[in-house]
């Protein structure tokens, strides 16, 4: 399993948000430049950048920030943060980052989001839905910034795009990100025996090396870690065995 470290960009500054709340920002003094380095330092192969203002409010106000990333050697990008038609993909796309991710627009015009995947490739597409459990534990997708919450359940709209050869999904349990609360592993779990040929990506929640190590037990691909890694809270010798450049 890969660890993908991940930055937010909120106003060109790295930011974590406590639960998806815009109310609940930490500012982080590294500049997204700076952290890039020390990840790659690291080992990491990839970073996962989430424009939030993009998610919030559709706007690019990171798009600088996010090209000075992608020019940088030995690290790939995945990003994320308003992508929500198909100019806005492509022009991701042209500006570096190796995989784009799709969030709401995956449940709002799954339709153009299909065509997306012939046109592109699945390589480079990866959907991100970000859900809440309901009473009966059910995962249910929330969108637009987590501020909606659907009925649609994760394996409905995972199944919608089974016929696209869908890959990459990266799944956000929401009352969990930012909390360091540990990752919600029975959902990935499930998750990676109801669709075993997707590649899940495991966000919310990490702690340590043992919340990894559990994750890859339950079947992910890969684990995105934010505030763990911002706050150092991880040696970096236990980090090693899932960083593929270590």
């Amino acid at each position: 399993m890969r660890l993908i470290p991940a930055i937010d960009l909120r106003g060109g500054r790295c930011v974590r948000l406590l639960l998806g709340d815009f109310d609940a920002e930490t500012v982080y003094a590294p500049a997204p430049l700076e952290l890039l380095a020390r990840y790659r330092d690291q080992g990491a192969a990839w970073l996962h950048v989430v424009d939030l203002d993009g998610a919030r409010d559709g706007t690019g106000a990171n798009l600088s920030i996010i090209r000075d990333l992608a020019a940088q050697r030995d690290v790939k990008l995945q990003v994320g943060g308003g992508l929500r038609d198909r100019a806005a993909v492509a022009a991701m796309l042209e500006l570096g980052a190796a995989r784009v991710v799709i969030g709401s627009a995956a449940v709002t015009d799954a339709a153009s989001v299909g065509a997306w995947f012939a046109e592109f490739g699945a390589e480079r597409i990866t959907l991100a839905f970000d859900v809440r459990l309901d009473e009966r534990g059910t995962p249910c997708v929330a969108t637009h910034g987590w501020r909606q919450q659907s009925q649609l359940s994760l394996w409905d709209a995972v199944a919608a795009f089974e016929a696209a050869a869908l890959k990459h999904v990266l799944c956000t349990d929401v009352r969990r990100d930012g909390a360091l609360s540990g990752p919600n592993v029975a959902l990935y779990r499930e998750a990676a025996a109801r669709f075993p040929s997707v590649q899940w990506q495991a966000s919310g929640g990490v702690r340590g090396a043992h919340d990894l190590a559990a994750l890859a037990g339950a079947g992910a691909a890969a684990a995105i870690s934010g505030k763990a890694l911002l706050d150092e809270l991880i040696p970096v010798e236990e980090l090693r065995a899932f960083l593929p450049s270590a």
